[in-house]
């Protein structure tokens, strides 16, 4: 799909990109948020005290405290802690969870040092640690340099630490299977946006990019899957760093940067990210590849031409998926594999549902001229180049087992697909709905009174039955994880007709998160999790094939 220029639009800032502000939540009203326990004379602190998690100031001075529990790292909105006059000898490492502290009073305790954890604690503008046997040297960068200052010395001295214990692997399937599949979808945190001012919390070594990218890269070929989708990947790393080195372990790339990426000189449209989507050359031939430029699509369309929403809302968001269309070398099966990644402003949910809705109508009217697509011809020797014009490799010898002919679908939604990305959007919003069911009211709650054409006339509906395949809570508790949001925006997508789900990559060790505010950090290269899925190909029971002819 060519795309078509539009008005040019002004690179949207680092912040503004990666706010993960990604739902607007209802709680409910709450009338106080500060505890003053001053002076009570206590030893200990009740449990209960750590379900308030709504607190931004809690005083604990003037009591008999001779430790503060772990569990204070529960308490994550506290931007003051008075913990003066007690006689703590320590801090918990746990206290690093606190990163919205901006003022902090230990005064007159019993400390020695603090926790290297201290360097998590980017906001904090005071910290009084007078009346303390604290060593000099924190006690001289204090005095010299201030609060700030000490905070940046932790931080930057933060040791890697203990990695975490692999992620648990979650088997739902284990019987023996004719054909298997396995996928990754990965929001890799494109380098322009890894700055300090959104990541204060990270040490600047692990948002290097030149470490990152090496992480990255051994988490992929640690996984090993068949496919790997890719999000806010730029140009210059695809060229020079992703391509080059998944090509060592069999994998080819299609990749395109979103739409801002046409209206800039080469040197900056390089820098610009957008999805790549690799694949196990031995295993599939890529047949076909689409770009499906949301915007682009949208103030083309002749019912939203008009829409003062479309122009103002929908346009200068440049966000992008790519479709790729596969056939397995051996078994002859085919499939589609969607990669996209959907604008994140929670105060534009109506722009999400509709360049999911959008994706959805170009994806079924792509799916049935794929099935039609006639067979391949010669599938052991082709040794395509990969999709963005690498130069192909030399053809493989024939192997022992001759490839079966290309299997031929009687339409779209019968070809099996895949719909992986970053989607931005938790269960029950109308991003969700639309994927899973189908179908949704031109009036949904989502669009608010927007108007934007057939969609918000007769409504938004696709032809394809998909299914999350993480459909349990305890498979995965997140996919993004920052001191401001924990949840599940990430998604793989399947035909519940063609596919059924194996194997899960599941959460991460709780324990590890205990004192972890955020991604990413020296294990975990992106404020995302890789996702990945193993699944098995249903066989069909008549399968219909075309010949494929033998030169």
């Amino acid at each position: 799909m060519d795309q078509v220029p539009s008005e040019e639009q002004p690179e949207e800032t680092a912040a503004e990109e990666r706010n993960r502000a990604t739902a607007v939540s209802e709680n409910p009203r709450q009338d106080w948020n500060g505890l003053d326990f001053s002076g009570q004379h206590m030893k200990a602190l009740s449990p209960m005290l750590f379900r308030y998690d709504f607190l931004s100031k809690l005083y604990l001075d003037h009591n008999d405290l001779e430790r503060l529990d772990p569990a204070i790292g529960q308490l994550r909105n506290l931007t003051h802690l008075d913990i003066s006059n007690n006689s703590i000898r320590e801090l918990p490492e746990e206290i690093g969870m606190l990163v919205n502290l901006k003022e902090f009073l230990v005064f007159d305790n019993k400390l020695h040092t603090l926790p290297v954890q201290f360097g998590h604690l980017f906001k904090l503008e005071m910290l009084g640690i007078e009346g303390n046997s604290i060593i000099e040297e924190i006690r001289d960068i204090i005095m010299h340099q201030g609060t700030k200052a000490l905070v940046t010395q932790f931080r930057e001295h933060y040791p890697p630490g203990s990695p975490p214990n692999e992620r648990r692997r979650v088997v739902l399937d284990n019987s023996p299977a004719a054909e298997t599949l396995s996928v990754v979808s990965y929001n890799i945190l494109c380098d322009k946006y890894a700055t300090a001012s959104l990541y204060g919390y990270t040490p600047s070594a692990a948002l290097a990019w030149d470490h990152r990218k090496n992480v990255i890269l051994d988490e992929l070929n640690h996984y090993n899957a068949d496919i790997i989708c890719l999000q806010e990947v730029d140009r210059e790393s695809f060229d020079d760093f992703f391509r080059p080195m998944l090509a060592v372990n069999d994998y080819r790339g299609v990749f395109w940067p979103k739409s801002r990426a046409k209206t800039m000189a080469e040197k900056e449209a390089r820098l610009v990210d957008g999805c790549a989507t690799f694949y196990k050359d031995s295993k599939y031939i890529c047949l076909d590849k689409i770009l499906i430029d949301f915007a682009n699509t949208a103030i083309n369309r002749p019912d939203m031409k008009g829409e003062h929403d479309t122009f103002n809302r929908v346009m200068p968001r440049d966000h992008i998926a790519v479709a790729s269309f596969f056939e397995n070398r051996m078994t002859g099966s085919r499939m589609m594999v969607v990669n996209a990644h959907i604008f994140w402003d929670p105060a534009f949910a109506d722009v999400k549902l509709v360049q999911v809705a959008i994706m959805m109508e170009q994806l079924s009217k792509q799916a049935d001229r794929w099935a039609k697509q006639p067979p391949c011809t010669d599938k052991t020797a082709i040794r395509n180049a990969d999709m963005d014009g690498q130069d192909s490799q030399d053809a493989i010898e024939e192997p022992a087992v001759q490839p079966r002919p290309s299997y031929k679908y009687s339409s779209g939604p019968d070809i099996p697909l895949i719909i992986c990305g970053d989607f931005n959007s938790a269960a029950g919003t109308g991003v969700y709905d639309l994927i899973t069911t189908g179908s949704l009211p031109g009036n949904h709650v989502d669009l608010g009174n927007r108007r934007y054409g057939n969609f918000t006339r007769d409504g938004m509906a696709h032809p394809f039955k998909l299914k999350s395949a993480y459909t349990e809570p305890e498979q995965l508790s997140f996919t993004n994880y920052v001191p401001t949001f924990s949840g599940i925006i990430d998604y793989i997508w399947y035909s519940e007709n063609a596919l059924e789900v194996r194997e899960l990559l599941g959460n991460v060790d709780e324990d590890y998160l205990r004192k972890v505010p955020g991604f990413p950090n020296h294990h975990f290269p992106s404020d995302h999790l890789a996702i990945k899925a193993d699944f098995t190909v249903k066989q069909r029971k008549e399968i219909k094939v075309v010949e494929a002819n033998r030169e």
